[in-house]
């Protein structure tokens, strides 16, 4: 299953597709007693799906025989046990593909020309992505990090490995002379190879990054490259060569600390919003503002969701059992924020007060 969604990788879901693109989306949960519908509400969904192909008159029967083979293959590939709290499947002639997403989503199946990608969106910028580069004398690994979790990540080239004889870190480390393996020339080269690096994926894939590492090895990278110089130092030795828990027990705290002063700036800059009459708050003046291209900032509540009905001039709580409500119209207002440009920040629950969970800087 996929989890990381980089700008190449949603240009390419996002292209149109020879008809049906089928999106099959339903919630999921990480703990029992759950997780025990999970498998049930999967294989009724996927069921409706192959039912809405089969009773579509657009489709041929060897197109709707091809994309439901795709859809049997991306079903074996969901893995519940290690679920979230989504799972998104697409499948098309040809392709198919199995997302795991740490933001709830509507159970819904959708047949188009392209893939419903803005759950995606929401959820990959509500769980906050941020790398770890994690340096030592002889390797320097990158770590793809998100809500709860930290994977290996081989963008860019890395890890990056470096091989000389006679060159025995841990053993200057056992005898007391750490320092002198950052030293030398080989390691200053070797650390200018990890910056350049480190600034294409950056270039790439724009995240917060995090550096970890000996006091002496994050000083000698700040002073060879730039990308250390806008990263948050965490002197933390040893994890260049450890486990993707020991990374994450690291940043932990660093990281929460990091979200406590997010939160602030943005509540700082709603107040000051306010003053300035550019300040929106509540689904209906938002999704007035979005569409005009007005928000600058976009603040959300984390677990804040929404069923409404688009009355075209305003968006109204939907009527239970309202056939044309739109269940996600959160991600739908996150996604169009971010294709206008606009900064969006999830904060934690309750934080916006009377704001009903939503709330914006405008442009003007």
């Amino acid at each position: 299953m996929e989890h990381a969604l980089s700008p190449a990788t949603l240009a390419e879901l996002r292209r149109p597709r020879p008809y049906p693109a089928v999106s099959v989306l339903t919630p999921t949960h990480r703990r029992e007693p759950e997780s025990g519908q999970d498998p049930v509400r999967l294989r009724n969904v996927v069921t409706e799906a192959r039912r809405r192909l089969e009773s579509d008159p657009a489709v041929t029967r060897d197109r709707r025989n091809e994309v439901v083979a795709q859809l049997d293959r991306a079903l074996a590939e969901v893995d519940l046990a290690h679920a979230e709290d989504g799972l998104a499947i697409f499948a098309a002639p040809g392709e198919h593909q199995v997302w795991s997403l740490a933001r709830a989503v509507p159970e819904r199946v959708v047949l188009s020309d392209t893939f419903l990608t803005r759950n995606l969106v929401a959820a990959q910028v509500a769980e906050r992505p941020f790398w770890a580069l994690s340096v030592s004398a002889d390797l320097v690994t990158l770590w793809s990090g998100g809500e709860d979790r930290v994977v290996r990540d081989r963008s860019g080239g890395f890890p990056l490995e470096r091989r000389r004889e006679n060159f025995d870190a841990e053993r200057q480390m056992q005898i007391g002379d750490l320092k002198s393996a950052f030293r030398g020339e080989g390691t200053r080269q070797f650390f200018r190879e990890a910056d350049t690096a480190m600034s294409t994926v950056l270039r790439e894939q724009p995240r917060p990054l995090y550096v970890t590492g000996e006091p002496a090895a994050l000083s000698l990278l700040d002073e060879v490259g730039s990308v250390a110089k806008c990263a948050v130092h965490v002197p933390h030795g040893g994890l260049a060569h450890a486990g993707p828990e020991a990374v994450w027990q690291a940043l932990r705290p660093v990281l929460e600390a990091e979200a406590r002063k997010d939160t602030t700036a943005v509540m700082q800059e709603l107040t000051s919003a306010r003053g300035r009459r550019t300040y929106a708050a509540g689904l209906d003046e938002l999704w007035q503002s979005v569409r005009e291209g007005r928000v600058r900032l976009l603040a959300v509540e984390e677990n804040f969701r929404a069923t409404v009905s688009d009355l075209g001039d305003h968006l109204v709580p939907a009527l239970p059992g309202d056939l044309d409500a739109r269940e996600d119209i959160v991600d739908e207002i996150v996604e169009q924020c971010l294709e206008t440009g606009a900064e969006v920040r999830f904060v934690p629950d309750g934080t916006l007060g009377d704001a009903n969970g939503i709330a914006g800087v405008l442009r003007y």
